[in-house]
C-alpha cells in the first residue's frame, strides 16, 4: 500500500471515529434537553409564565423571583396575536426552561453540547471528503451525515441571530441521532471514488443546495408539527376545556400557535427559491452528463413533485381561506414528498440517480 492510499484510509477511519464521537455528544445534549424540560415543568414560574399577558399594547413587565437569598429578573413572554380570526391574543410561552434558572442552565448546557457535537460531526464530514478528495455526498451515507450537520448548523445560526428557537433543540437532536444511527448501521459505504456521471463541478452546486434545502425544510416541518399541537391546545382552552397535566406542562412553554405558524411559513418561503435553483441546476447537470435536461427519471419526477407541493403550500398560505391548519397539513405533505424523494427513490426505485450505495 502506497503512502497516499494509507493516508486516505487513515482519514476515512478518523472520519468514522468523529461521527461516532459526535453521536455520543449529541446523546449527552439529548439528556440535557430532557432535563431542561423536566426541571422547567416543576417550577411555579414555569407553570404560570405562559398565562402572563402584559398590557394590551403588547408590552410586558418583568417578573422578579427569589433565588438562593437573592433576586433575579425574568422577562414575561410577549403577547402575540393568533392568525385564526375570532380568537383572543395568546402569549408566547417562556420556552423549554419554563422561565427557571435550573431549566435554563440545563438548556444552555444542551446548546453548548450541541455546538461541540456539531463541530465534531463537521470534522467527520471534512475528513471524509479529504479521504476521497471530493465532495462528501456521493452516496446516502455521506448525504445523511452532511444533512444532519447542516440542519444543526442552521439551528445554531438562528440561535446566534437571537431568534427564539431553543424549543427546536430536543426534536432536532433526537432526529439527528436517528439520522446518524441509520447512516452508520444501514447506509454506511466505504470511501470510494465517484461514478463517471458525478465527475462534475455541478456536484458541488446541485447537491450542496439540495442538502441545505432539506435541512431547512426539516426545521420548517418541526415548526409545523408543533404548531398543530399548540393550536389544538389553544383551541381547547378557548372552548373551556381542560388539557391534561402533561399537555399543559409542554404546550404552555412553546411559542404561540401564531408564532409557530409564522416561523414555519417564513422558513419554507425563504428556502423555496433555493429549491427551485436546485432543480434547475440538476437539469443543467443532466444536460452535461446525459445529453438531456429532463428525462422523467424518478429522482427528477419526485424533485418536481416536491417543488409543486411546496409551491402549493406557499400559494395556499398566502390565501386567506388556507391559513392555519389546512396549510400546515399541506406543508407536511410537501416535506413527506422530500423524504420519499430521498429515502424511497434512492433505496426502492431504480434510475439514473441510484447512488445510494446500499
Amino acid at each position: 500500500m502506497n503512502l497516499a492510499a494509507a493516508t486516505n484510509e487513515s482519514l476515512a477511519h478518523t472520519s468514522n471515529v468523529l461521527i461516532y464521537s459526535s453521536m455520543a455528544v449529541y446523546t449527552l445534549a439529548f439528556f440535557a434537553h430532557i432535563a431542561e424540560w423536566v426541571l422547567g415543568s416543576r417550577s411555579k414560574v414555569g407553570r404560570t409564565a405562559a398565562a402572563l399577558s402584559g398590557s394590551s399594547s403588547g408590552a410586558s413587565a418583568p417578573v422578579v423571583v427569589a433565588q438562593g437569598g437573592s433576586t433575579a429578573v425574568l422577562e414575561r413572554p410577549k403577547v402575540v396575536t393568533r392568525s385564526a380570526a375570532g380568537t383572543r391574543d395568546v402569549p408566547d410561552g417562556p420556552g423549554a426552561a419554563g422561565g427557571t434558572f435550573k431549566g435554563d442552565l440545563w438548556g444552555r448546557i444542551a446548546v453548548s453540547l450541541t455546538v461541540v457535537a456539531f463541530a465534531v460531526e463537521a470534522g467527520g464530514v471534512i475528513t471524509r471528503a479529504l479521504s476521497v478528495q471530493r465532495a462528501p455526498w456521493a452516496n446516502m451515507y455521506e448525504f445523511s451525515i452532511t444533512f444532519s450537520t447542516v440542519a444543526v448548523g442552521s439551528y445554531l445560526v438562528l440561535l446566534a441571530l437571537k431568534k427564539n428557537v431553543r424549543w427546536i433543540g430536543l426534536p432536532l437532536v433526537t432526529t439527528v441521532l436517528l439520522d446518524l444511527g441509520i447512516a452508520v448501521t444501514t447506509l454506511y459505504t466505504d470511501s470510494d471514488q465517484l461514478v463517471p456521471a458525478l465527475h462534475s463541478y455541478w456536484l458541488w452546486i446541485h447537491v450542496s443546495t439540495a442538502i441545505i434545502c432539506g435541512a431547512v425544510f426539516y426545521l420548517g416541518a418541526v415548526g409545523t408539527v408543533l404548531y398543530l399541537f399548540r393550536d389544538s391546545y389553544e383551541n381547547k382552552l378557548a372552548g373551556g376545556g381542560t388539557p391534561g397535566k402533561f399537555a399543559s406542562s409542554v404546550m404552555e412553554r412553546l411559542p404561540s400557535a401564531s408564532s409557530l405558524d409564522k416561523f414555519a411559513y417564513r422558513i419554507n418561503a425563504a428556502v423555496f427559491p433555493l429549491w427551485t435553483f436546485t432543480i434547475i441546476a440538476g437539469a443543467i447537470w443532466a444536460g452535461d452528463a446525459w445529453g438531456r435536461y429532463w428525462g422523467w427519471d424518478p429522482k427528477e419526477v419526485w424533485s418536481f413533485i416536491t417543488w409543486v407541493a411546496y409551491a402549493a403550500y406557499l400559494h395556499a398560505r398566502a390565501t386567506a381561506g388556507w391559513k392555519g391548519r389546512k396549510a400546515a397539513y399541506l406543508a407536511l405533505v410537501a416535506f413527506a414528498c422530500w423524504l420519499f424523494n430521498y429515502y424511497g427513490v434512492n433505496i426502492f426505485v431504480t434510475g439514473l440517480h441510484s447512488y445510494a450505495g446500499v
